[in-house]
């Protein structure tokens, strides 16, 4: 069906027809009120006045599909209704100029728009449709949480120019990027060395690739910033094309950096309201790498335009939210633009929404059926289908928001400088994994920006942030990465396999006590976050790893361990004796390995330098000699590990119990 609105004349005298008479007045009036009520599948609390979204018959999507504008749907009691309230439009959710025999599939074709005066009674309204037969399910459009950020911009005139050491890119906000690699200098609390993803050691890796593309589904991104322009992915249709004219047909006009659903238009950021909220997030996934100024993206690249490509989602302009409607486009718009991965710093505040089943077929029905179009749309040849990240939420409490909290995604928690949960963090109940999100504190009543996140904001400008919004781009550039990696080795995953990699690549969060609640002045008991932030910190070269099918054995920097082998191959019970394995000049300079040692299935290590290393080592499967010649005995084997080097890493022999060596010589 032609996009065109379909729009709804009112139907003079068949008003009074369309007035039901009241349930309780009918025999079974009871029954009907209740079957009514049934498809009311969420309230209107936050909703758009003067908008519902409805689910309609297959015949009436189909009447609705063939009608001409200014027409009816051919259904008589459907025609009453929408007449009865007013209504001045009816349009689908949903596209079906791309793609539309799968979207058919999914039922997206009976999903419609109905427009009304905002002035009208919106319950009643709901009402009068959940009453009509081929009505089967009527929703408010709530408008999502609009977030409530605090930026303190960076004075770049006083950032030096000069690359500074220990860093791998020439970035000149690299180093303020302590969420990339934390070395403990941060002017914040108690900071953590190694409290940050282990971006550098996966940079040696990938830095990602352009046909590896991100949607950012937020506040407009500035595509016209320095530091994200050569990253945006172009409608190339668009841009050469016909101003005000939709001239790839794909139901959206000069779309050519993404699209802005709230307004129906171009991507924009400098209205009254915008926050540059949109434009931070995007910086943190794809801000370009190593081109001399500003910050580095997660999956920006090397400087030789080999970054993943990113473009703009809009859901929120001006200070104005979409509806569930306008966001259900706007992830559909995702899938259909190439994107395999969808970032979200957004959502419902937590508690709003129960549970999954009330996610599925109640609350946010039309969503749910977007995000199932994304996560089967296969848009890179090496993932089966899209991932989809959200952040948690910043309410503090302990369960995710929605859409964060549904099973199938992926829900980000914030950690700070200190390697600690953050005040406003969201954690426990429906959240998978976390990331540093940052934190300002409060110094003499100034605030201490550094303990937040650095990245891009409008006008060639850049500003530090805190927030789940923070955390949740670190963990969609891994995925950038991962699938970048995967490309590179010629590997297909599937998308539960990515995000089981996403979700088990990470490293351990210890903390005890209790640490000052910058917001508030008071304390924050640690106690209550204990094994409730995800499954841990995730870490970027641990997940590359993953992909590639090694496993990483985690080395405390500067103490003498002993490392069990046999830990590490096969479910770890295996019974294996280690034969002298010769670890290269290159990777005991790159660990400032000082002295190594074998004997049966250990490694006696010493490491006195961070970082990430290759290693071949090789053992005998079955008995304690190598077969051959006058020998009857096992096959000699190697298999590949990667050794991690990390401050406050803790080694153990399967038991928890920690190993030193102590009594083993």
């Amino acid at each position: 069906m032609n996009r065109t609105k379909i729009l709804l004349l009112a139907l003079v005298g068949m008003v009074a027809a369309a007035c039901v008479t009241d349930p309780v007045d009918q025999p079974n009036g009871q029954a009907e009120e209740v079957a009514t009520a049934a498809k009311l599948v969420n309230t209107s609390a936050n909703a758009i006045g003067g908008e519902l979204i409805i689910y309609v018959s297959e015949e009436a999507a189909s009447n609705l599909e063939s009608a001409q504008v200014s027409t009816r749907s051919g259904i008589i009691a459907l025609d009453e209704a929408v007449a009865s309230i007013g209504a001045n439009e009816l349009k689908p959710v949903f596209n079906l100029k791309v793609n539309a025999e799968r979207k058919r599939e999914l039922n997206m074709h009976r999903w419609y728009t109905v427009s009304f005066s905002k002035d009208a009674d919106l319950d009643a309204a709901a009402r009068s449709l959940a009453k009509i037969a081929d009505v089967e399910r009527v929703q408010f459009s709530t408008m999502i949480d609009k977030p409530k950020v605090e930026s303190v911009e960076i004075d770049m005139s006083t950032i030096a120019t000069t690359r500074a050491e220990g860093v791998p890119f020439d970035d000149t906000l690299l180093p303020r990027q302590w969420h990339y690699n934390n070395d403990g200098t941060v002017d914040f609390p108690n900071a953590k060395a190694g409290a940050d993803i282990n971006l550098f050691a996966a940079w040696e890796l990938t830095t990602g690739r352009p046909d590896v593309v991100v949607a950012i589904v937020d506040e407009g991104v500035c595509y016209t910033h320095k530091d994200l322009q050569p990253n945006m992915h172009v409608n190339e249709a668009e841009k050469n094309g016909t101003e005000g004219v939709d001239d790839d047909g794909n139901g959206y006009t000069d779309d050519v950096y993404g699209y802005n659903f709230v307004d129906s238009g171009r991507v924009t950021w400098t209205r009254n309201g915008d926050q540059g909220h949109g434009t931070h997030v995007a910086g943190t996934v794809a801000a370009v790498t190593n081109n001399g100024f500003g910050v580095a993206g997660v999956a920006g690249g090397s400087g030789n335009g080999d970054g993943v490509r990113i473009f703009s989602c809009q859901i929120i302009s001006g200070g104005n939210a979409a509806g569930v409607n306008a966001t259900a486009a706007a992830v559909e718009y995702a899938a259909d633009r190439g994107a395999c991965v969808l970032q979200n710093s957004w959502g419902f505040e937590a508690g709003a929404i129960s549970n999954d089943n009330m996610f599925e077929s109640g609350s946010t029905g039309v969503e749910w059926t977007a995000f199932q179009y994304f996560m089967t749309t296969k848009n890179h040849p090496n993932l089966e289908g899209g991932i989809i990240i959200f952040a948690a939420g910043n309410d503090g409490k302990a369960v995710a928001g929605y859409p964060a909290a549904y099973n199938k995604l992926i829900a980000v928690s914030s950690i700070g400088p200190d390697g600690c949960p953050t005040y406003y963090t969201c954690y426990d109940r429906g959240c998978n994994v976390s990331a540093p999100g940052g934190e300002y504190f409060r110094r003499s009543g100034s605030s201490v920006e550094s303990g937040c996140v650095a990245s891009t904001m409008p006008g060639d400008k850049y500003a530090f942030m805190q927030g789940t919004s923070m955390a949740c781009p670190h963990v969609s550039g891994i995925a950038a990465l991962a699938i970048s990696y995967a490309a590179d080795n010629g590997i297909v995953l599937t998308l539960p396999e990515l995000k089981d990699i996403i979700v088990s690549s990470v490293s351990a969060l210890e903390f005890d006590g209790s640490k000052a609640h910058f917001e508030t002045g008071g304390t924050m008991n640690l106690t209550s976050y204990k094994n409730k932030m995800g499954t841990g910190l995730i870490d970027a070269y641990r997940v590359l790893m993953a992909v590639r099918g090694t496993t990483c054995i985690p080395v405390p920097l500067g103490e003498q361990v002993i490392l069990d082998i046999s830990n590490y191959i096969g479910d770890g019970n295996v019974q294996v004796k280690m034969l002298e394995s010769e670890i290269s000049e290159e990777v005991k300079e790159k660990l400032g390995i000082t002295d190594c040692r074998f004997m049966g299935s250990k490694l006696l290590l010493t490491c006195t330098k961070p970082g990430s290393a290759l290693v071949k080592l090789k053992y005998v499967a079955g008995g304690n000699t190598v077969g051959g010649g006058q020998i009857t005995g096992g096959m000699e084997a190697e298999q590949e590990f990667a050794l991690v080097v990390r401050p406050g890493v803790k080694v153990d022999d399967g038991t928890g119990a920690p190993i030193t060596p102590g009594g083993w010589l």
